[in-house]
């Protein structure tokens, strides 16, 4: 999995060389496309069922767009920001990681959602060296989001991860009834997709009518960070995080 996870970053780093005004949305697509191919990973995303197959190896959304947005024509303006969402399989094995990045100038409340959003999840790493459950760690997430005045997205929370990409357990960013039945114990051997999208304004979300483009139903700016962490006995792992000393690609 670690394989895996240095090939998504590697992906990021190439995809976020990309990201500027004037670029549209498929050539962030490209950029990630040449990363798998080049190491022969398999693209998660594209293919995955849907209305129609998912086209893309990545997801890619822009401003009020949360997630699964469709690379394509959209071309990027200053002040935008853009999500980006990818995952591969190799040997067996997953990764899945997101970014959302700021195009050129954006105003200090998007870079105050942006530096909120990867804030709650750095906040879910650190806690997972010393909480027990998951719902101590989604309780302090959702506080953080709520004291910046901002929303935690309830439709969509993070999950499982290991041979195939979505696997048990989900694992929410904020607290609930259901998250508290259905607890996680935090354990060695753990594997987990942690991906905290926080809105600006409200937290509802509708699907556009290309059937997969998640949106906010009041048009604000969102956001999304994902990493995928390995709990261990020596503590969390960083699976999607940049190459260690000893570590290489090839």
């Amino acid at each position: 999995m670690r394989k895996a996870g240095l090939i998504v970053w590697e992906a990021h780093q190439e995809a976020a060389k990309v990201v500027a005004p004037g670029v549209n949305t498929m050539e962030i697509e490209e950029a990630v496309a040449g990363v798998f191919e080049k190491y022969d990973a398999i693209p998660l995303f594209k293919g995955v069922p849907g209305p129609f197959p998912f086209p893309a190896v990545t997801c890619v959304s822009v401003n009020e767009e949360i997630v699964h947005g469709i690379p394509g024509k959209r071309v990027l303006q200053d002040g935008d920001i853009v999500s980006i969402d990818t995952g591969c399989k190799v040997k067996g094995w997953c990764g899945d990681a997101a970014v959302t990045h700021p195009v050129g100038d954006v105003s200090a409340e998007v870079q105050q959602l942006l530096e909120v959003t990867k804030g709650t999840l750095d906040i879910a790493i650190e806690l997972l060296k010393t909480k027990s459950r998951w719902s101590e760690i989604a309780v302090e997430m959702a506080r953080f989001v709520r004291q910046a005045k901002f929303s935690v997205v309830e439709e969509f929370v993070g999950h499982g991860i290991g041979r195939d990409l979505h696997e048990e357990p989900k694992v929410p960013n904020f607290d609930s009834r259901q998250l508290r039945e259905s607890d996680i114990e935090l354990r060695p051997g753990l594997v987990l997709a942690i991906e905290p999208m926080v809105n600006m304004g409200n937290k509802r979300v509708r699907c556009r009518k290309d059937g997969w483009t998640q949106v906010t139903t009041d048009g604000q700016p969102s956001a999304h960070f994902e990493h995928t962490i390995a709990l261990t006995a020596a503590g969390p792992q960083l699976l999607t995080g940049p190459p260690l000393a000893e570590e290489a690609l090839n």
